[in-house]
């Protein structure tokens, strides 16, 4: 049993460091947009493209990676994207234009995406759904460090060696993730498991399915909320209420501590109720929380405190919808799981890049447009779960 549960410690520590890079990518050079627009001589919107290309680049890629990870196993998809993703990373550090570096995030995105899709079908392989579910909210820590660090990492590294410094980092750490998917990575999916069906017979299959698809709307537009603070908040806090990029890691990394937090709870919520009750509750609060994030965006009540604290519990209840969306989503299709997961991501990071898109090209100079979209997501979310999967009353928790 000690050996067991060393070696799932292992495991988790190891799928959430390369489900780590993902978050990495988009957070650790958020301080720098002022910097990177003055050098690259762009626009906010332009430099907020950057983003919106790296998240689309997320959805199409996890949409490749799906069937391939289903039909070829783990590992081998999962090293050759973190191989390309480590060079398009050294591409962004060498960028000498706004649309070159566009272009090459939108090549990163689809290379990284497979440290998505392929950790949750892992998971997925090797537990069943409740226990996926406290697996999932073990890997929200580990993954949820990334948004603390990178941040501060970002602004201590772009501060000392310029912005494209960052990006020379995330191609060392894509070529580490290679290194160990390679040496200390199993190959979870057995060849006689492996689908040698297309890509698209799976996928219909898991469209096909109501509740799947209604956990997997309900998660993946519960993200547009994260995204579209993600996007508005280097604009809002640095330039709106007069942050420094070091105050501003600060803020972000006690935000993805709520997040870290939350996903925590959830664990100990898991051991008393049905992952589906507990998403259901935190649905309805995100849409709570998200009504008072537009109160405050627009009468300015409370100022900055009061911004935080809202943002802060919007964030928080993130930790609670994604790991229960997302083993709800794959419980009923362990054959297809890596098919399920990549929905799931396609869905998650399309809404993200359309709200990250759409903040940008709201930009008022003042919360506003922020804090609507991630009031809107939820809303989409709440409604799309409701209608699709049609709960009952959840347990009181």
């Amino acid at each position: 049993m000690v050996a067991m549960a060393r070696s799932t410690a292992g495991l988790v520590l190891l799928l959430g460091a390369l489900s780590a890079l993902t978050p990495a990518s988009i957070d650790m050079y958020l301080p720098s947009f002022p910097a990177l627009g003055r050098a690259l001589d762009a626009s906010p919107a332009a430099v907020q493209l950057t983003l919106s290309a790296y998240l689309i680049g997320l959805g199409v890629g996890q949409a490749l990676y799906g069937p391939l990870a289903d039909r070829f196993g783990r590992r081998q998809p999962l090293a050759a994207g973190l191989s390309v993703y480590a060079l398009a990373s050294i591409g962004c550090a060498l960028a000498p234009t706004i649309h070159a570096l566009i272009a090459l995030r939108f090549v990163q995105a689809i290379a990284g995406s497979a440290c998505l899709v392929i950790p949750r079908a892992i998971v997925r392989d090797l537990f069943e759904p409740q226990e996926s579910a406290r697996i999932f909210s073990l890997l929200m820590l580990v993954v949820g460090v990334a948004p603390i660090l990178a941040p501060v990492a970002g602004s201590q590294i772009a501060s000392a060696a310029g912005w494209r410094a960052i990006f020379a980092l995330l191609a060392l750490l894509g070529i580490a993730g290679v290194a160990a998917t390679l040496v200390a990575l199993p190959e979870t999916r057995p060849r006689s498991a492996r689908s040698g069906g297309s890509g698209i017979a799976d996928y219909g299959r898991v469209l096909s399915d109501r509740r799947a698809l209604g956990f997997i709307l309900g998660g993946g537009l519960a993200m547009g909320g994260l995204f579209a603070y993600i996007s508005g908040s280097p604009f809002v806090l640095i330039e709106h209420y007069g942050l420094s990029a070091r105050a501003y890691g600060l803020v972000f990394g006690s935000i993805a501590a709520g997040l870290i937090a939350a996903s925590q709870w959830n664990r100990r919520l898991l051991a008393r109720y049905p992952s589906r009750d507990i998403l259901t509750v935190a649905l309805v609060l995100n849409v709570v929380l998200g009504v008072g994030l537009v109160l405050v965006g627009s009468t300015g009540f409370g100022g900055l405190p009061a911004l935080i604290v809202f943002l802060l519990l919007f964030i928080s209840t993130l930790g609670l919808i994604q790991p229960n969306a997302i083993a709800c989503a794959l419980a009923d299709h362990p054959e297809r799981a890596a098919s399920a997961s990549a929905l799931y991501g396609v869905v998650q990071f399309g809404v993200a890049s359309a709200a990250s898109a759409l903040v940008g090209a709201l930009h008022d100079d003042t919360p506003r447009s922020m804090t609507a979209v991630m009031a809107i997501s939820g809303v989409g979310a709440l409604a799309m779960y409701r209608w699709l999967v049609k709960p009952g009353p959840p347990r009181r928790l």
